[in-house]
Order: C-alpha cells, then sequence, then structure tokens
C-alpha cells in the first residue's frame, strides 16, 4: 500500500513595512482561505463602486438627455406660441381695421340716415303746411270782401286773365252747379280742412282729382271775375282771412 500524502498547508504573509526609518517591518500572517474571502470582497466592493459609476454616469446623461429633449419641447412650443401669438395679434390689427372701417360706415350711414330724417321730417312738414289752406285763392291782386255773418266768406275780385288757385293740396270732392255763382269746387285736405271755390267760370278739375297748393280750378275772363271763398275746419265754418294771416 502507498502511504498516504498529507496536504501541506500554505499561509499567506503580508508585509507592511513603513517608510520610516525608525519603523520595523510587521508580517501579517493570513490563511488561503482568508485572503480568497478578502480577494473576493474586495472585487465584490470595486465592481460595486466601479458599477456605481457607471450607473451614475449613465443615470446622469439619461437625465441630461431627457432634460435636454424637454428643454427643446419647450422651446418648441415656445415657438409655435410665439408664432400663434403673433398671427392673433396681427388678426386683431386687422380686425380693429375691420372695427373701425366699419365705425366709418356706421357714423357715415348714422349721418346719412339724420340727414334723410331731417330731409324726412322738412318734407313731411312741407307737406303738412301745403294741406293747410293758407295760400291765396289767385293769382295776381284782388280786392276783398269778408263776410263775417252766417257762413263767413271771403269775395275776392280779381282781374281778367288771372287764375284761381287752390289754397292747400287737397282732393276734389264735388264739382257742381252754384245758385248765386254758376259753378263751385269744394277740395278736401284731409287734416279737418274743406275748401269751396264759387266762380262762374269753366271748372279745370273733377271730382276725384288730386290738386296740388297753387294748382289751377278755374280761368279767370272778363265774366268771371268774382269769386266766393270759404274755409271749413272740421265740419265749422271759420275766417278764411285767419289763414292768409298766418300765411303772411
Amino acid at each position: 500500500m502507498k502511504p498516504k500524502k498529507h496536504k501541506r498547508k500554505t499561509n499567506h504573509v503580508v508585509i507592511v513595512a513603513s517608510d520610516a526609518a525608525d519603523a520595523g517591518v510587521r508580517h501579517l500572517r493570513l490563511s488561503h482561505w482568508v485572503l480568497q474571502f478578502l480577494v473576493v470582497v474586495f472585487c465584490i466592493a470595486a465592481g460595486y463602486v466601479i458599477g456605481r459609476i457607471i450607473y451614475e454616469e449613465q443615470y446622469k446623461s439619461r437625465v441630461w438627455e431627457l432634460a435636454n429633449q424637454r428643454i427643446g419641447d419647450i422651446q418648441t412650443a415656445t415657438e409655435e406660441l410665439q408664432e400663434k401669438l403673433s398671427a392673433a395679434e396681427a388678426e386683431n390689427l386687422d380686425m380693429q381695421s375691420e372695427v373701425i372701417a366699419l365705425n366709418s360706415k356706421i357714423d357715415l350711414l348714422s349721418d346719412t340716415v339724420n340727414q334723410k330724417t331731417e330731409e324726412v321730417n322738412m318734407l313731411e312738414e312741407k307737406i303738412r303746411q301745403q294741406g293747410i289752406p293758407s295760400f291765396f285763392p289767385m293769382t295776381g291782386s284782388a280786392s276783398i270782401e269778408e263776410i263775417t255773418e252766417g257762413e263767413p266768406t271771403c269775395i275776392l275780385n280779381g282781374s281778367a286773365e288771372t287764375v284761381v288757385v287752390a289754397t292747400a293740396t287737397g282732393v276734389v270732392t264735388e264739382v257742381g252747379e252754384d245758385t248765386d255763382y254758376g259753378s263751385r269746387v269744394v277740395l278736401d285736405h284731409g287734416n279737418g280742412y274743406v275748401t269751396i271755390y264759387r266762380n262762374g267760370g269753366k271748372s279745370l278739375v273733377k271730382a276725384g282729382d288730386t290738386v296740388a297748393q297753387g294748382g289751377a280750378l278755374y280761368y279767370i275772363g272778363s265774366d268771371n271775375t268774382r269769386l266766393g271763398y270759404q274755409v271749413q275746419q272740421d265740419g265749422v265754418y271759420i275766417n278764411p282771412m285767419q289763414l292768409f294771416d298766418i300765411s303772411g
């Protein structure tokens, strides 16, 4: 039988020396297993530190990358907002210009409306005035005899080649015979006034005609120079001279 071989124990010696002049040399004797354990611990620690450093660098790099990306996104969004703001400001300026133009048109239309309203009011007033029998019933001059008893009447004596005219705008409601003068024309002015013209000539109008103020009713000849003129207001005879005074 072969004799058994005994394993030789191996010890490792760690020498710790100092560079001091009076320092001695220390020997630290470690077993093989202890040294292996220390080496493993050291490798683990070194690996952890190196891995930690690498991880932190990668983490920092990732953080900076995300931060830069976020900053880029913010800058892009800011530029887009700035463009939208500029477009909105331009649109606002355009709208302000349109508003100014519209306001100018409104002012112009308002002035036009006011002017037209004033013109309409003046026209209405003119029409109203033309409906009041204040016009003198003859062209040219004439002598006037005023009768105030009973039904007030103005008797006018004109001259040949003059014209009996309507004292206000109205509608002819009657053209007929008159026992005292020969012919009679009645005008309704639509405002409560009615005028009556009595003359010996031939009437120039017929019932239903609209006659403007100053419109011809009779031609005066040598045989019909006399005119009887009367005015009614709301069915009551009034003195025509009162209206002549109003017209001046």
